[in-house]
C-alpha cells in the first residue's frame, strides 16, 4: 500500500511538462466548496500556494477563496489557542493551592494543544514551502493528469477513489481504497480500468513496515514488533508516472466528488527485502497518451503497460 507519497502539487508543472490545461472550474470549485463549509477537503499547502501569484482572473478568485479560508481558519485557531490559554492559567492557578491529578492532566492537555495550535498557526503564515507541504495522505487532494476531448487536462481529486454509484460510506466501508490492487482491477475496480484512467506525478513514497521485518529476524519471545515509516526515492532521472484510476460520484443533494486511486503491484526485490510487499507502477513516459486513452475492449494492452513499467531502483531511508 502506497499510504503517502511525495507529489507534484504545483498545477503549472503539469501544464509546462506535459502541455496540460488547468480545470480551472474544478479548481474553483473544489476550493469554494471548501471556503463556503460544504466540504471539509483537505488541500496540501504547496497545491494553495500554487496560486499565490495568480494570472488570470479566475485564478485570482480562486486566490480570494483561498485567503477567505485561511482568514476562517485562523480566526478559529485564535479562539482555540485562547481557551487553551485560559485553561493552563487556570490549571496552574489551582496546581499552586493544591497537586490534583485532574489540574495537572489539564494542564498537561492545554500545554500541548497550544503548542499543536500555534504551530499549525504559523504554517498558515508560512510563505517559504516545506517538503511536507507537498506530501499526500488517503483523505487529501492532489492535481492528477488525464485526457479529455483530446486534450492533456490536470484536475483536482481526492486521493482514495469513491467509484461511481457506490453509496457514501464505502469511504468507511473499504478504507484501503487509496490503492487499487492490480489483482484486483478485473473485479472490484472493473468499474473504472479500461474506462477511467490518470496520472499522479510522484517523486518518493512513503510506506509503513515492521521494524523486525525490516531487520530480517524473528520476534524474540515476548517481544513486540514496531512499526516503522520508511521512505522510497527511485534512482531515476525523471519522477515517478503513477498509474491510477479515477471515478466521479455523484448522489442527489451532496457535490460532485472527483477521486482516484493510485494501482499498486508486486514489489521489486529491494522493496520487499525493506519489509514491504506492495509497490505503486509507474509507468514510462512514451506511454502516457495509451494510459491514459484506454480501450475497454482490449484490456491486455493496458496491462502490457502495466508490465512494461518503469523499474528504476528504490532507495529507502527511515523517514523524519
Amino acid at each position: 500500500m502506497c499510504y503517502s507519497a511525495q507529489i507534484y502539487a504545483d498545477y503549472r508543472k503539469f501544464v509546462r511538462q506535459f502541455g496540460a490545461i488547468m480545470d480551472i472550474h474544478e479548481f474553483a470549485r473544489l476550493f469554494f466548496e471548501r471556503a463556503e463549509g460544504i466540504s471539509n477537503a483537505k488541500i496540501p499547502k504547496a497545491m494553495e500556494d500554487a496560486f499565490a501569484e495568480p494570472q488570470t482572473e479566475a485564478e485570482r478568485e480562486v486566490k480570494a477563496l483561498i485567503d477567505r479560508f485561511r482568514a476562517q481558519r485562523a480566526s478559529k485557531l485564535e479562539q482555540e489557542l485562547f481557551q487553551q490559554r485560559k485553561r493552563l492559567t487556570d490549571a496552574e492557578r489551582s496546581l499552586a493551592t493544591r497537586v490534583t491529578k485532574a489540574a495537572a492532566e489539564s494542564r498537561r492537555i492545554a500545554t500541548s494543544k497550544i503548542e499543536q495550535t500555534l504551530g499549525w498557526l504559523d504554517d498558515l503564515k508560512r510563505t517559504e514551502l516545506e517538503s511536507r507541504d507537498s506530501r499526500i495522505f488517503p483523505g487529501q487532494y492532489a492535481p492528477v493528469l488525464l485526457i479529455e476531448n483530446g486534450q492533456r487536462v490536470v484536475r483536482p481529486m481526492r486521493y482514495q477513489c469513491r467509484i461511481a454509484g457506490k453509496p457514501a460510506n464505502y469511504d468507511f466501508k473499504y478504507p484501503g481504497t487509496y490503492n487499487a490492487r492490480r489483482d484486483s482491477l478485473d473485479g472490484f475496480w472493473k468499474p473504472l480500468f479500461g474506462y477511467s484512467h490518470c496520472i499522479l506525478v510522484v517523486s518518493a513514497f512513503y510506506e509503513n513496515v515492521s521494524r523486525a521485518r525490516r531487520e530480517g529476524r524473528e520476534l524474540a519471545e515476548g517481544e513486540k514488533d514496531e512499526n516503522v515509516v520508511l521512505q522510497f526515492k527511485p534512482d531515476s532521472p525523471h519522477d515517478m508516472l503513477v498509474a491510477c484510476l479515477w471515478s466521479r460520484w455523484s448522489a442527489p443533494g451532496e457535490p460532485d466528488l472527483l477521486s482516484f486511486a493510485a494501482i499498486t503491484d508486486e514489489p521489486p526485490p529491494e522493496i520487499l527485502a525493506a519489509g514491504h510487499d506492495r509497490c505503486i507502477v509507474p509507468i514510462k513516459p512514451e506511454n502516457i497518451d495509451a494510459w491514459l486513452n484506454p480501450d475497454a475492449s482490449n484490456l491486455a494492452a493496458l496491462h502490457a503497460i502495466l508490465d512494461d513499467r518503469d523499474r528504476p531502483y528504490y532507495e529507502h531511508r527511515l523517514a523524519a
